[in-house]
């Protein structure tokens, strides 16, 4: 089954932060009810892939000043029916941000969250199950803004609450200081 995958991805996240169960449960149910959840089509919701990026030095996170919601947040999008949430993640990642050198840190999941997507005109109401991945860049931390950002910034994690006090961000910054001490 091609939701297999990422359900092993998540069994593993569960016995690392076994406090989320609530947010694990609804994900893997979500998952197991809807063959087609990663088509964007699904409207009650869809699978989502981010990539949280770290700059060389490891003390700065790339945000995007995300367009639509007008929020800064990590870079990431829609599965776009690809299974793979490793490569979707960091296609995303690549589509935003322009940068061809991001190295996946770690193949397990750092962080899950579901989240509310408001109505648009031609998009109604919908929930995303984002799943978050860990990148750094290799070779240079140099971005292009892309049409769905306002704009990209570096930003060290000691200061990210002057950029945004969404919960989601602040726990994937402590998880990445607990992975990266």
């Amino acid at each position: 089954m091609h939701r297999d995958p990422l359900l092993e991805l998540i069994r593993k996240y569960s016995e690392k932060f076994p406090e989320e169960n609530q947010t694990i449960s609804q994900y893997k149910a979500f998952i197991k009810k809807n063959p087609r959840c990663f088509e964007r089509s699904l409207g009650e919701g869809h699978i989502t892939c981010a990539a949280w990026i770290l700059d060389r030095s490891g003390k700065r996170v790339l945000l995007t000043h995300h367009r639509k919601l007008n929020r800064w947040l990590q870079l990431g999008g829609h599965a776009d029916g690809d299974p793979n949430v490793h490569r979707a993640a960091a296609r995303e990642a690549h589509e935003e941000s322009g940068i061809k050198t991001l190295e996946l840190v770690s193949s397990e999941i750092l962080d899950l969250d579901i989240h509310k997507i408001p109505a648009r005109t031609d998009v109604p109401e919908h929930f995303h199950y984002d799943t978050r991945f860990l990148f750094r860049t290799t070779d240079n931390d140099n971005y292009q803004v892309s049409e769905e950002s306002y704009d990209l910034a570096w930003v060290e994690m000691e200061k990210i609450q002057e950029f945004t006090s969404e919960e989601s961000i602040l726990r994937m910054v402590h998880k990445t200081k607990m992975l990266c001490n």
